[in-house]
């Protein structure tokens, strides 16, 4: 009898390096001891999590991991590296603990809350070429000028990849230790300042001596002022140096510090901004003709930059090998005059286009982008007015070959159910969307009810009766999936049997935006009714609750999600939801009643992993788990991860407890800026490992 001791190593090794899932991989680490043997020796990743208190709970078998994740360790946030009382151990011995365990490390990433953390823990490791540090708290203003930074250039002299974009600090911090560095710095290659926490980002000095002290980057990211009231605001001087300074830039994002934000802009706006910005045509035209080696490039510039369509074509005739394109408040970048291609459209060898903020964008230049840039597989549209579903349908249908993700938001002219009209052509072939829960009327009233179920009064069983059930409803609308489409409206029309129904066979990851106080439920009705491969959902709820009255419905309408059957992984993202955090007026509801409103429902869900963003009450700074959302999570009985981006008193934390399958619950405050008050019941050491104990001492099958 042929066992798995008969497979010759090298074929065994092959076919487990196949596997890249590291829950799959760590099962299939149980079945044998070969493998187990394998996974310990073949494993280049890791993150940690748990309790930075239990040493002796530091694996000691990986020994090939080169990427070690620190980021995550319990107590979320504190410093990991501390001679303080709550810790009650030596730094000094937590990162030699990490050196042994891990010697062959290359890659770090670490919540460095002090300097202290950064000189401790680097040094353990001369040979790191990869950092990324993480810190939403703020900056000591007692800490002099780089000093974060200093340690780090010090000690790690092969730094060739900086990862900033989760680390709050002082624009002023990094460029003169940079300059004070110059044989780290011309060695880096990838730069990453997309830091979300800054007020006003870099200016244009600031982003000249960067570049300068980093000849050698290949990928640079930064958040930029383009705002032309500011001095030092980002111009074409600012471009022309990058491209001076980084020849060899193959990556370029220049960001707005505004269009970090994330939030939902004005679907009622002309798409023009009072100021433009100074970034000019002519411009445009230098830069691009400097960065010959771009592959992609993101300007979101967030001010006019008008008649930008030459020097577009201009882009498309230096940068050969560009692929990915993202454009922020640029005007003008397809004119689509009889028929003609023009400005983006000649960008024949693009594969991701994001147009974003486009006021004269309209469904010629659509049909236009379609026609010439045939090898679209991503595009994303946000903030056109002028774009109707006509347009998009007609894109879609030239690019069905190719497209497989789309974004479409804040379009005035298409609403949810617009939206998913005008994809239709490629239904079968989308992995991932994006779309906004604008309903514009889209109710379920009775008649909806009969298209959501897939039946009419008309559709009856033998015995004349119309009691079936809905899943028997249900299947009877997959059995009778047909397409009937009234080509003068662009509508989709019911068939002879009262049945109209689209499968998204391909649907892997959906993305919504809604408005707070808005429902769920309409969704299914709205054209997304049958997903058999739905995996992952994320929702931000955004709004301001001050002075909305109690929703006429007592719950938002998670339960309509129980539909998809294989949805595991779930984002509910509330942080942007503003209200009362402790009283609110009479007649209005405060935060924990809009999050009993939210999460009613959840329970009804299969979902492996959730990742949940309390609303807030920006007044006071904060977002934390109330009461009734306590009481609801641990209603989902499947979850294995809870991961909470928020605060919560200890004894709410104890209601999580009911879930008997929960293995991974992680408070973290990663929004800026972090509350201080390490004192409160909320984050203290002791009620966190309090928790984390009654958790973990828990018997959980598997």
């Amino acid at each position: 009898m042929t066992t798995i001791n008969d497979i010759h190593d090298a074929l065994l090794s092959n076919v487990f390096a196949s596997i890249t899932d590291v829950r799959t991989r760590n099962s299939l680490a149980l079945v044998c001891r070969r493998f187990m043997v394998l996974e310990r020796s073949t494993r280049v990743s890791i993150t940690l999590r748990g309790n930075v208190r239990d040493l002796y709970m530091i694996p000691t078998c990986f020994r090939s991991v080169t990427h070690l994740d620190l980021s995550l360790l319990s107590p979320w946030g504190h410093s990991l590296l501390s001679s303080s009382p709550a810790q009650r151990f030596d730094p000094h011995l937590l990162a030699q603990r990490l050196r042994v365990a891990f010697p062959s490390v290359t890659s770090l990433t670490v919540y460095a809350r002090s300097p202290s953390t950064i000189q401790i823990l680097l040094s353990q490791w001369p040979g790191l070429n990869r950092i990324k540090l993480v810190r939403w708290h703020r900056r000591l203003s007692q800490w002099y000028i780089g000093a974060d930074f200093d340690p780090l250039f010090e000690q790690c002299q092969n730094l060739a990849w900086l990862d900033l974009s989760s680390f709050y600090y002082w624009t002023e911090d990094l460029p003169p230790v940079l300059q004070k560095n110059p044989k780290v710095s011309g060695s880096l290659v990838h730069l990453n300042l997309l830091t979300t926490s800054f007020a006003e980002g870099f200016n244009s000095q600031e982003i000249g001596e960067i570049t300068a002290a980093c000849p050698g980057l290949k990928r640079f990211m930064v958040a930029c002022n383009f705002d032309p009231r500011y001095i030092g605001s980002v111009g074409d001087e600012t471009l022309l140096a990058i491209s001076s300074n980084c020849s060899k830039l193959t990556l370029l994002h220049l960001v707005d510090t505004s269009a970090l934000a994330d939030s939902r802009g004005n679907p009622e706006s002309e798409g023009f901004t009072s100021e433009d910005a100074r970034i000019t045509r002519v411009g445009l035209m230098d830069f691009f003709s400097a960065t010959p080696v771009l592959e992609e490039l993101v300007l979101d510039v967030c001010r006019n930059v008008r008649d930008s369509g030459l020097a577009l074509e201009v882009l498309i005739s230096k940068c050969k090998k560009l692929k990915a394109l993202k454009l922020g408040q640029f005007h003008g970048i397809c004119m689509a005059i009889e028929w003609q291609l023009d400005g983006v459209a000649l960008c024949a060898g693009l594969e991701e286009l994001s147009i974003k903020n486009c006021a004269d964008l309209t469904d010629m230049g659509l049909i236009a982008i379609g026609r010439g840039c045939c090898k679209l597989t991503k595009f994303e549209v946000e903030g056109c007015k002028r774009i109707t579903e006509k347009g998009m349908r007609t894109m879609a249908s030239l690019l069905q070959k190719t497209l497989v993700q789309v974004k479409i938001s804040c379009c005035k002219n298409l609403d949810v159910a617009a939206s998913l009209r005008s994809l239709e052509p490629i239904c079968d072939r989308i992995q991932k969307l994006h779309i906004d829960c604008v309903w514009n009327g889209l109710e379920e009233t009775e008649n909806s009810n009969h298209l959501l179920h897939g039946f009419d009064h008309n559709e009856m069983d033998e015995s004349g009766s119309s009691s079936l059930s809905v899943n028997e409803y249900e299947d009877m609308c997959r059995k009778k999936r047909k397409y009937s489409l009234d080509e003068d409206s662009s509508n989709l029309q019911c068939n002879g049997n009262g049945f109209w129904c689209k499968t998204w066979d391909k649907l892997q990851y959906l993305s919504l935006w809604i408005e707070v106080g808005q429902v769920l439920t309409p969704l299914p009705m709205a054209g997304l009714e049958d997903c058999p491969n739905l995996e992952e959902i994320s929702i931000k709820v955004e709004g301001d609750c001050r002075g909305r009255h109690k929703p006429q419905q007592p719950e938002f309408g998670l339960n309509c999600l129980a539909r998809y059957p294989r949805l595991s992984k779930m984002l509910l993202d509330c942080g942007e939801t503003l209200g009362y955090a402790l009283t609110a007026p009479s007649g209005q509801m405060d935060l924990s009643l809009w999050e009993r409103f939210f999460l009613n429902g959840i329970g009804n869900l299969s979902l492996n992993e959730l990742d949940y963003w309390p609303p807030q009450d920006r007044d006071v700074n904060q977002r934390s788990l109330s009461l009734p959302a306590a009481a609801l999570l641990p209603e989902c009985q499947t979850l294995r991860k809870l991961f909470i981006h928020g605060t919560a008193h200890e004894h709410f934390m104890m209601f999580l407890l009911r879930n008997p399958n929960l293995r991974d619950v992680q408070l973290r405050e990663d929004y800026y800026p972090a509350p201080e008050n390490d004192m409160s019941t909320e984050m203290r050491v002791d009620s966190c490992s309090r928790f984390e104990d009654r958790l973990n001492s828990r018997h959980i099958l598997d």
